[in-house]
């Protein structure tokens, strides 16, 4: 999979001077620091999110992205050939690739509705406290298919107070109770996680495709281990059905800082059943997220896009993609 080289983009003159390569940006705690799972599926959501990201903010060479890349993925070697494919799309990136051992999961991860949700590089997430350097103690988290189209400065600037680990868009209205089993609800033992002193409010959904993750706080807290151990319930006990984010909500359910749902604007796949069109929802957009089944890259190929994969399009630096004619849009 080849890429074109994506345009230069230069810091405007109020960015602070913080260094001029990857080993010096690399612990700086005023760097904005990224992290991404990456992999020969997704390289090409990958490429076209951190170009969207190096377009909208008003300092890219302050930024520096931590890629994860699995073990087990024969199609590309992390430490070479995608290292090779980035610096050639984006000479001047600042980034390191991380090798994460699919191995630590595989044995934690439980059938899911949909088998993509069981990959075990969606687990990675859980691990960013262990595969990233100790001195890395903030970073965002982006899914593959998300695109940017603000300042990713903004949210880098999003506070947590008190102790809270994760800053996230909470969704209170949607009904958390879906997302387990009739198992989980019916054990009065299970439920009380939402119930318990730990969780300061009400226990809301929240998409774990991008999060403001404070690393210290994870780390101290030993939240990857609160993590396994619900994932060990569940393969003795069938509590949940959706892959890596029930244990999450029930980590970090009633714990997060809510920000705007301006920076998730997610469930653009469509439906997880049924690939079937999404509007954006109603508000200002600062990201968007192809959550779901649908990818706008495969629709765009396939000449069935929807509305919202057009918006993605733009960012898409896939080289036969040049030549791609506007195709017949599907009806909502």
């Amino acid at each position: 999979m080849q890429f074109s080289e994506a345009p230069e983009y230069r810091n405007a003159f109020h960015c602070p001077v913080l260094g001029k390569n990857d080993v010096s940006l690399a612990c700086n705690p005023s760097a904005v620091h990224i992290a991404m799972t990456i992999d020969s599926e997704y390289l090409r959501g990958s490429v076209a999110s951190i170009h969207s990201i190096l377009r909208h903010t008003s300092c890219p060479a302050n930024l520096f992205f931590h890629l994860i890349a699995s073990d087990s993925d024969s199609t590309f070697d992390a430490e070479s050939g995608l290292t090779h494919t980035l610096e050639s799309t984006f000479p001047s990136l600042h980034f390191k690739v991380y090798v994460f051992k699919e191995s630590i999961v595989r044995n934690l991860i439980s059938s899911s509705i949909r088998q993509a949700l069981e990959n075990p590089l969606n687990y990675a997430r859980s691990y960013l406290a262990d595969l990233l350097e100790p001195c890395v103690k903030r970073v965002i988290y982006l899914d593959s298919d998300t695109i940017l189209v603000d300042d990713i400065q903004k949210l880098w600037r999003v506070s947590l107070s008190g102790k809270r680990v994760i800053a996230a868009p909470e969704y209170c209205h949607a009904d958390i109770t879906k997302y387990f089993t009739d198992e989980f609800w019916s054990d009065s033992e299970l439920r009380k996680v939402f119930e318990s002193e730990k969780s300061d409010n009400k226990a809301c959904y929240f998409n774990t495709g991008v999060m403001v993750m404070d690393l210290e706080r994870w780390r101290e807290g030993g939240y990857t281990k609160e993590i396994e151990r619900w994932m060990r319930v569940q393969k003795e006990r069938r509590i949940y059905e959706l892959g890596s984010l029930p244990p999450f909500l029930l980590v970090f359910g009633g714990r997060v800082e809510a920000i705007e749902h301006r920076w998730n604007q997610h469930g653009l796949g469509g439906d997880n059943v049924v690939n079937s069109c999404r509007s954006l929802h109603p508000g200002p957009v600062s990201l968007l997220h192809w959550s779901g089944k649908g990818k706008p890259w495969v629709r765009l190929d396939s000449y069935v896009p929807c509305p919202v994969d057009l918006l993605w399009a733009p960012y898409d630096l896939y080289k036969p993609h040049a030549q791609f004619h506007p195709p017949t849009l599907q009806q909502q």
